[in-house]
């Protein structure tokens, strides 16, 4: 018992070299965790565990089991359970000499504040703090500019995880950005190929095995070519081809030119100016962000989105689609990111933003329905602030969706063309422009200290990291909760239902609701609780003239989906409160 209580003190002494914050010696509760467990037949001399590294949720609870064999130290029963002798389980390593099945809380761990200390300094393990390794963080040059260091994209490719950084604008507004790439011992390099500039568009070509991420192209090898033409071009995104896709693929500009591209001669060839073909308005800055291909047509999305917006009159704005001949503005509103999958259905994902809510738009069958979900935070709401919410499958064959400071589980499939897996994780305050899955981990880009042209004079250096974790570490972030609602000071017509706006998922909900008629409106609340599109009543609501009224939901009820009708052609607002 002595001699664990040490350790673990010592491990607390290497901590606070590494500059640390600890809470002082082992809690007196850890001991006598270890008293209780005499109680199933634990020797005092037979110390249970010895910590190597250790990071651990403050839930986390870990089971070790081992063999009755003394004598080799052999963990016969636990390799059942997929573990050997010296296996990391939940971030800890674990040797194990005794026979015992051992249940660690973190009470018996001391407050997981050991975890990156004694790793990094008795280990020689890479030192990392609540899953951020900052030995693999990046960083931009402080001179001649200090400007932005963003990962614009990440993927695992020819057995490393690529990551390319970017600047705030182009190679003139800062340097020392590149392409990075990181093995599986978590050892970074900077390719000698890298370029400044703003990239975030990654793609996997499949008929020649390459990687495409911002201006490079990556063979199975790890072999890294260069399209010059584009050095200078702030890449958005890389789509797949509609009429020749084993040999070219699409490129988008923020700027919201359309290239295409001969990915084996790496010739490239102007499309489209889309600020043009989609007739965005003068004065307003293009600001494109997602691209993808699907049921044969191209989607786009244009963020532009700044007061003016706010104010009532959109500055452009854009979600369109291109199917090889013309193009159709689908929605004049900020639109970030649009992603889908090659088969189940080939559903398209997009997502956007007005004043009233985000907002979620889904193609399945040929056919665009819209979707509204809670905003988690105003601060996103410019077109400057948003990066490059995305939205990936880093579990086989399921979504993870980031959309206004909240992680969604989202559904692949639209059954019946409709939608119904959406299901709120988290809220968080980090700014995430792209996220994968490596080595079994989830990987979370960053962008945190950005003085981009010195606008914010209590930033510094230009720099970024990397968060390393379990999908269900996610759990873990801020409650769900937000705010919106199908309507803000809008014109409404009697009888006509509202967009659907997401319900599921979400705690302590309430309504509010106000209209600008000179009589009483009544608002009737329908609720999809099966989630395809059938609509049964809940309540109505009546508001005298002018006037406002709320409503409280019990804190039992909730559906997949609600939307709101009302009676009478007026200006209305209905607003949903998630806390």
């Amino acid at each position: 018992m002595q001699r664990w209580q040490k350790r673990l003190n010592d491990s607390f002494t290497r901590a606070r070299g590494c500059g640390l914050k600890l809470m002082g010696q082992l809690p007196a509760r850890t001991t006598d965790s270890f008293t209780r467990a005499r109680g199933c037949g634990l020797k005092p001399n037979a110390v249970p565990v010895e910590i190597k590294s250790m990071s651990l949720h403050p839930r986390a609870r870990v089971w070790i089991e081992t063999s009755d064999s003394q004598s080799d130290g052999r963990v016969a029963p636990a390799r059942g359970r997929g573990l050997k002798r010296e296996d990391r389980i939940g971030g800890a390593m674990a040797s194990s000499p005794f026979s015992r099945r051992l249940f660690l809380q973190n009470s018996a761990v001391a407050g997981a504040g050991i975890a990156a200390g004694s790793a990094a300094g008795a280990g020689g393990e890479p030192l990392q703090v609540g899953g951020v390794f900052p030995g693999l963080a990046v960083r931009a040059d402080i001179l001649p500019a200090r400007s932005e260091c963003g990962i614009g994209a990440l993927m695992p490719w020819a057995g490393r995880l690529w990551l390319i950084t970017y600047v705030s604008h182009k190679t003139g507004t800062g340097s020392g950005t590149g392409l990075y790439e990181i093995d599986e011992k978590l050892a970074m390099r900077k390719r000698p190929e890298s370029v400044v500039g703003t990239y975030a568009n990654r793609l996997i070509h499949p008929a020649t095995n390459q990687l495409l991420i911002g201006p490079h192209v990556i063979d199975a090898q790890g072999n890294v070519r260069t399209i010059d033409a584009f050095k200078d071009h702030r890449l958005a995104a890389t789509m797949e081809h509609l009429a020749d896709p084993k040999e070219k693929v699409y490129y988008l500009t923020m700027e919201g030119l359309l290239f295409e591209v001969d990915v084996r001669t790496l010739e490239v060839a102007q499309l489209f100016d889309l600020v043009k073909d989609l007739e965005i308005p003068a004065g307003s800055r293009p600001h494109f962000k997602g691209g993808h291909t699907g049921q044969g047509r191209v989607v786009v999305a244009n963020n532009t989105y700044d007061e003016r917006d706010f104010t009532g009159t959109p500055s452009g704005g854009r979600l369109a689609e291109w199917d090889g001949s013309r193009w159709t503005v689908l929605e004049s509103t900020a639109f970030c990111d649009v992603a889908g999958r090659r088969n189940l259905g080939a559903v398209i994902f997009a997502t956007g933003w007005d004043r009233a809510s985000a907002i979620l738009d889904v193609c399945a069958r040929g056919q665009w329905k819209r979707y509204r979900l809670p905003k988690a935070s105003q601060a996103i709401d410019h077109a400057w602030l948003t990066e490059w919410p995305r939205i990936r499958e880093v579990e086989t064959e399921r979504f993870l969706m980031d959309c206004h400071g909240i992680f969604y589980e989202l559904s692949a499939l639209a059954y019946g063309g409709t939608v119904w897996g959406v299901r709120p994780i988290s809220t968080h305050l980090r700014i995430v422009p792209d996220f994968c899955s490596y080595l079994g981990m989830l990987v979370l880009a960053g962008n945190q200290v950005t003085p981009t042209g010195d606008t914010n004079l209590l930033a510094g250096e230009p720099q970024s990291g990397l968060w390393f974790g379990k999908t269900d570490d996610l759990w873990s972030f801020g409650k769900p909760k937000g705010w919106g609602g199908p309507w803000w000071e809008a014109p409404v017509e009697a009888n006509v239902p509202s967009d659907p706006f997401l319900m599921t998922g979400f705690d302590q909900k309430v309504l509010h609701l106000s209209h600008g008629a000179d009589s009483q409106v009544t608002f009737r609340i329908e609720v999809d609780f099966l989630g395809n599109g059938t609509w049964k009543p809940y309540g109505e609501i009546r508001t005298p003239a002018a006037g406002y009224s709320h409503h409280e939901f019990h804190p039992s009820f909730s559906a997949h989906w609600v939307r709101i009708v009302s009676d009478t052609t007026c200006t209305a607002t209905a607003q949903f409160l998630y806390t």
